[in-house]
């Protein structure tokens, strides 16, 4: 049984909703389970077994997930926010030991991720064009309009475009552990990216970042870079990251060139996008769950597709012991 677990599964229908199509279509057996620290967590109702667990940061977490594991006899755990990587990668031992992978990579891949002012340094060490940055205590010495953000920040949540050095001293004192960046102007993309369980990638996928709502893709075209490809190999090749990543660069309307922002050791909130397009990440996992060696099929997405996202809602309703089912 191919039983597969997504932690913090909150928002993500279509990250589930892929890994139920790709089960289907390859006839696998096997359940899909989602777990999530709050019971109306949306990506919890398509599923085929739900389970509500403590926050990340509580001490039961852990042991809370191997308790799942055993009882649902879980191959794989799939993490989806950033706050679980650390902890997990630190733990990989102890679901091996009850028969469980989790798709988390080292814990210095992961640090470099989390920490915003690591990935600048690694960026830097490996020949890539990064903005500049100054982390907390550093005199910022870049010019105006700049960029501020948590230095272990993700969603775009408390990221603030800084006018002036008045504006700066305010986000400083009001962010508290910061990164301050150059500001580069241009388009954004995402490099969506999986590898096996030894870092050799299967797929990678840039696309163009046409709109964006609190640091989430709501319009994006897949495209064919070999240049973003190229430079991708070299994260990857340093990086050796287990599953996926997903990188962020801005290409400057200034000198032409991609500027490296961000790198996530996880799945994208835009990762499903890549996979409806044929870089089939899912079905990959599958494939190597099950022993199977996959080449390199870096540009299996169709290049020049277009994804428009957009909400929808599900209805619920209560039951006598007090759960709540779709109607």
């Amino acid at each position: 049984m191919m039983n597969i677990l997504f932690t913090s599964a909150g928002r993500r229908v279509e990250l589930v909703q892929e890994f139920i199509r790709a089960k289907k279509s390859k006839g696998i057996a096997g359940k899909i389970v989602c777990a999530d620290m709050i019971d109306l967590a949306p990506a919890l109702f398509f599923a085929d077994k739900a389970y509500t667990v403590p926050a990340v940061r509580d001490t039961q977490f852990i042991n809370t997930l191997l308790d799942i594991c055993r009882k649902e006899s879980i191959r794989l755990i799939i993490p989806t926010i950033d706050t679980e990587l650390e902890i997990l990668s630190h733990n990989v031992d102890r679901f091996k030991e009850i028969g469980t992978e989790v798709l988390v990579s080292s814990p210095n891949a992961v640090k470099i991720a989390r920490n915003k002012l690591e990935t600048y340094r690694f960026f830097k060490s490996i020949g890539l064009k990064t903005p500049e940055s100054y982390g907390l205590g550093q005199d910022y010495r870049g010019s105006f309009p700049c960029f501020i953000k948590p230095i272990s920040g993700s969603s775009s949540i408390n990221a603030f475009k800084v006018r002036n050095e008045r504006e700066l001293e305010f986000f400083k004192y009001y962010i508290g552990d910061y990164i301050v960046q150059e500001l580069i102007d241009g388009e954004e993309y995402t490099i969506d990216i999986m590898c096996d369980f030894e870092g050799n990638p299967i797929f990678i996928t840039p696309r163009i970042r046409l709109a964006t709502r609190s640091g989430e893709v709501l319009k994006t075209r897949i495209l064919n870079d070999e240049e973003l490809i190229q430079q991708t190999l070299i994260i990857i090749k340093e990086l050796e990251p287990k599953g996926p990543l997903t990188v962020q660069t801005i290409k400057s309307k200034v000198d032409g060139e991609f500027y490296f922002i961000e790198v996530n050791a996880r799945f994208g909130g835009g990762a499903p996008l890549s996979m409806m397009a044929g870089a089939d990440s899912a079905g990959a996992l599958y494939d190597l769950l099950e022993g199977k060696k996959l080449e390199s099929k870096i540009g299996a997405a169709k290049p020049g597709l277009v994804f428009l996202r957009f909400d929808q809602s599900i209805a619920l309703e209560q039951k006598a012991d007090g759960q709540y089912g779709k109607v």
